[in-house]
């Protein structure tokens, strides 16, 4: 499934550090479809980048593992031994890159396809 160029911009925005996109001064663009999944996307993915920060930080490895669905599917999963749990996501391609964007992400994901 192919995003949304719009919402990937607003995630893209969402992400970016240096030009955070303020959802009270563009509050209008959040009440929107596109603007709610676009914050629910952005959510998702600083989530995992923070597991996968505690997870690298247990001395653990997070595994990204591509999902042969036909959808360009890539599954993820952090262990969390600290608390015993698993965080597992599947994401879309879009959705993948934009993670392995993120600070501290792409050298730590091991990518088997």
């Amino acid at each position: 499934m192919k995003m949304d160029p719009f919402i990937r911009r607003l995630v893209e925005r969402m992400l970016d550090p240096s030009r955070p996109l303020s959802r009270n001064r563009h509050f209008h663009t959040f009440a929107t479809p596109e603007g709610k999944r676009a914050s629910r996307i952005s959510r998702r993915l600083l989530a995992l980048q923070k597991d996968i920060a505690a997870c690298v930080a247990q001395g653990g490895a997070p595994l990204a593992v591509r999902v042969d669905d036909g959808g360009g599917a890539v599954r993820v999963e952090v262990r969390l031994e600290r608390i015993r749990t698993a965080h597992r996501a599947t994401l879309d391609d879009a959705e993948f890159e934009l993670l392995c964007r993120l600070p501290g992400v792409r050298q730590t994901l091991l990518t088997r396809e």
